[in-house]
């Protein structure tokens, strides 16, 4: 591994893409929470575009989608994603308006929230990023 640091990347972050049952129907939450445009769509995938080349996010639609059953480990979650917040409780407020669901296991409330999207994805919202 190379430790120049001089030299540009060869590569760079772009997307998330998450699996779904509705592509459009997930974008639109997540466009709204972040305030992203829609750059592509079809009917099986919608691409988010990040402001001034910032990282995306991906939705796409998965026959026999199944979301996570967070914490049950009976349908893993893969990965979720950190949002970082000022303000907990407004951040959830408005999320929770936009669509998401709060689970019953909050591991510590007071650093961080999960939170389900309406795929069932969780995520988390902290004050620490």
């Amino acid at each position: 591994m190379s430790t120049d640091t001089a030299s540009a990347p060869l590569f760079r972050y772009a997307a998330v893409t998450f699996d779904c049952a509705d592509p459009a129907g997930l974008s639109r939450f997540y466009g709204e929470m972040f305030g992203l445009s829609v750059a592509y769509t079809s009917d099986d995938f919608v691409f988010l575009g990040g402001k001034d080349g910032a990282p995306g996010l991906g939705f796409n639609r998965l026959a026999d989608y199944r979301p996570p059953t967070w914490p049950d480990p009976a349908q893993e979650k893969q990965a979720h994603i950190e949002v970082g917040v000022d303000d907990l409780e407004a951040a959830e407020a408005r999320l929770l308006e936009l669509g998401a669901t709060k689970p019953e296991a909050q591991p510590q409330p007071d650093r961080w929230r999960v939170l389900l999207d309406p795929a069932g994805h969780p995520f988390c919202i902290t004050t620490l990023v």
